[in-house]
């Protein structure tokens, strides 16, 4: 009997241990809002756990472009995820001119049950080159509609794919 709950006990701790494969979306867009600047976010699965975000933001006074490659993991299944990346930024501020970036970001990331919205918030520290700031702090919600299903069967969602 102990043989039994060992081994069970081992298999449902792998099967929570394990990163999973991340978001059940292949494209997702939708609109960014944080701290005085809104814009729209596109993301793209381009490996297994790994996005690529594009995002095209608007402030009272500037607007810019930023990419980031992200790498997401699975919490308890697919459909909650924590993420990380980097990338960089180039955009225009009608006070200095143009300006430019690199990107950090870490947020976390959930996919509705039923609905084919995806909800996360992140943390984007940057370092400026050629502007007021030296860096920039912002955090932002992100509402998303999935363009493209992830498509997965029964056997890959119990394992976490």
């Amino acid at each position: 009997m102990s043989t039994r709950f060992s081994f069970g006990s081992l298999l449902l701790l792998s099967f929570f241990a394990r990163p999973a494969a991340a978001q059940k979306y292949i494209t997702a867009a939708g609109l960014r809002l944080g701290g005085g600047n809104y814009g729209i976010t596109v993301q793209q699965l381009v490996a297994p756990r790994v996005t690529l975000e594009g995002i095209a933001g608007l402030g009272s006074r500037e607007a810019s472009g930023t990419v980031l490659g992200e790498y997401h993991f699975g919490i308890l299944g697919p459909s909650l995820n924590y993420y990380f990346g980097a990338g960089g930024h180039v955009g225009h501020n009608k006070d200095s001119g143009n300006f430019g970036g690199l990107d950090g970001l870490v947020g976390l990331e959930y996919k509705v049950a039923f609905l084919p919205l995806v909800l996360s918030f992140d943390f984007k520290p940057t370092v400026e080159f050629n502007s007021d700031d030296y860096a920039r702090f912002p955090t932002a919600f992100s509402i998303r509609y999935v363009l493209i299903k992830r498509k997965t069967n029964l056997l890959d969602q119990i394992r976490g794919r």
